[in-house]
């Protein structure tokens, strides 16, 4: 299947923006990296103009570096910005998490319960992880869906976005990879039993094992 945006189409711009930014995201692209818009065009098959308005995007979102007359760069990975992006995580998504549990509804349920069986069905092999890292941020996404607040739901899809890129770098760690990936129907059990504090506990622990891993980018744990 072709997931090249084709030249000319008038949503080429809004499709790169998302090809470049799973790309981004996946660490297709190395931390501190010149992004060479001549082969980029080449690359993406896309024209010079939705592409310059794909990385404007990109830039505004924070997945890349806009430099005077120099063009973009990939941001080089920071200590500090992870821990930042680590602690809003935990504020940001028990809150929301716990809005969901107060606010979510039958359908809500079905559709937690549907997201978490395919996220454990999901094959983790090397050659299908984006289809396995598609679907963990559905369910994360599910999960926290009728939270209230659209705004939330935004600041959180930015901050897993950029905590992704940091995880996506990182070597895996199985131990503390079996341990999340238990936790996520541990979540769902204290969701569908409307355990609002139990679950805010777990999905803190839950990012704090997360950013463990995270941390394996920089060659040490903590």
């Amino acid at each position: 299947m072709d997931t090249h945006p084709r030249r000319g189409s008038p949503t080429t711009s809004s499709r790169i923006y998302d090809i470049l930014r799973q790309d981004l995201v996946n660490g297709r692209f190395e931390a501190g990296e010149k992004v060479a818009i001549s082969a980029l065009k080449q690359q993406y098959e896309v024209g010079l103009s939705p592409l310059r308005e794909a990385l404007n995007r990109l830039a505004a979102y924070g997945l890349l570096i806009q430099e005077n007359q120099r063009g973009f760069r990939v941001p080089c990975l920071d200590r500090e910005e992870l821990d930042d992006v680590s602690e809003m995580r935990r504020e940001l998504e028990c809150m929301a998490l716990e809005r969901a549990i107060r606010h979510g509804d039958d359908e809500w349920e079905s559709e937690v319960l549907a997201a978490a069986h395919r996220l454990k069905r999901a094959d983790m092999a090397p050659e299908k992880v984006d289809e396995w890292e598609l679907l963990h941020g559905r369910f994360h996404r599910t999960l926290l869906a009728p939270c209230g607040s659209v705004w939330l739901l935004r600041f959180i899809e930015q901050l897993h976005d950029q905590f992704d890129r940091y995880r996506r770098m990182a070597p895996e760690v199985p131990e503390i990879r079996r341990v999340l990936d238990a936790q996520h129907e541990e979540l769902v059990e204290l969701a569908l039993q409307r355990d609002a504090r139990g679950a805010r506990e777990l999905m803190d622990d839950h990012i704090r094992r997360s950013y463990e891993v995270a941390l394996g980018g920089f060659g040490n744990r903590v």
